[in-house]
């Protein structure tokens, strides 16, 4: 059994005791949390597809730590001159590992 559940603005393809990277949560770690917005199910034999969620759909997840991601370097040059600028980023991540699925 798998869902397609959107958070943080990403689409991501779980199923059952998944760890997955996604936008920082709000949430302790340790802590449960219960995913609403569920795209698609599949439990082997059908799929429902939402229009635009599955209504009843719920994914369980539970928040096992808070993350930096891997540093991303940005270089801006401009041609035929020395003017360059060199930032860097690190977004903030939540591992969440998938406890359960529940299909309406």
């Amino acid at each position: 059994m798998f869902a397609v559940i959107r958070t943080g603005g990403k689409q991501y393809k779980v199923s059952k005791s998944d760890r997955i990277r996604v936008e920082k949560l709000d949430i302790e770690a340790g802590k449960t949390v219960e995913i609403d917005d569920v795209l698609l199910v599949n439990d082997g034999k059908s799929s429902k597809i939402g229009e635009p969620t599955v209504k009843g759909a719920k994914v369980t997840a539970k928040v096992v730590e808070h993350v930096r991601g891997p540093k991303i370097v940005i270089l801006k040059k401009k041609a035929r001159t020395n003017d360059r600028k060199k930032a860097g980023h690190r977004q903030d991540l939540t591992v969440i590992e998938i406890e359960d699925i529940k299909a309406a």
